[in-house]
């Protein structure tokens, strides 16, 4: 697959030294649960716990990759909700909530590595993507089926029918992955400061977990765009 996003100009001169990742899989499944999945699962939370023991969550926040999106999300008057999920999970001993199992695969990942991704179902997604700043007058409907306006300056994605994602309000309901989803679309969103290579690490992450649930899954892209 060739020319799956469009990087615009305006986000490469607003956000110098930022990275986007892109991961398309086809032949995926989507089970409710699967036991390999929730034995990995099981690991990390005891791997968080233990890497993370003693510490408060000002010292989660000093972690570069968080420093990198809470300075992001300053800017917005906003705060960066993995640090919440990382906090109760690796501090305060929650366990990593039960969802479909490409969607756990996506947040296992999110949770280890630090880095934001959104999730969707590629078959429902009209190519190509386009990766921009948003000016305040696009509007899209989110997951929990809530209408925004993008926030000025906010990176998003959108593809031929509308906005995918952005990194304040996350990811859109239209092409949400479901139980049906057998082809998966994940996007990584990186302010500067965590780098390409991070990013890519994370996508194939996200790609080795995914082949847990779907050893016959076929990578149709892996490309990761910086400014």
């Amino acid at each position: 697959m060739t020319d799956i996003l469009h990087v615009s100009a305006t986000w490469k001169r607003v956000y110098p030294g930022a990275a986007v990742g892109v991961l398309a899989l086809r032949n995926v499944v989507n089970p409710e649960h699967h036991p390999a999945l929730e034995a990995r699962k099981a690991e990390l939370e005891e791997r968080l716990r233990m890497r993370y023991a003693g510490q408060s969550k000002a010292d989660l926040k000093a972690l570069p990759p968080i420093q990198a999106y809470t300075a992001y999300y300053k800017r917005f008057d906003k705060t960066y909700h993995l640090l919440l999920q990382l906090e109760s999970i690796a501090l305060k001993g929650k366990p990593i909530p039960r969802v479909a199992a490409l969607v756990e695969a996506m947040f296992m990942a999110e949770l280890d590595d630090l880095l934001l991704t959104a999730g969707h179902d590629l078959g429902l997604v009209s190519l190509p993507l386009r990766l921009d700043v948003a000016s305040g007058s696009e509007r899209f409907v989110n997951l929990a089926g809530q209408e925004h306006v993008l926030k000025p300056g906010d990176m998003f994605i959108a593809d031929g029918q509308g906005i995918l994602s952005c990194i304040i309000y996350g990811s859109d309901r239209r092409t949400m992955i479901t139980p049906a989803t057998r082809a998966a679309l994940f996007t990584t969103y990186a302010p500067a400061g965590i780098g390409a290579e991070a990013v890519r690490e994370h996508l194939q992450h996200i790609w080795e977990l995914v082949a847990l649930i779907a050893p016959q899954a076929t990578l149709d892209c892996l490309e990761v765009y910086t400014a």
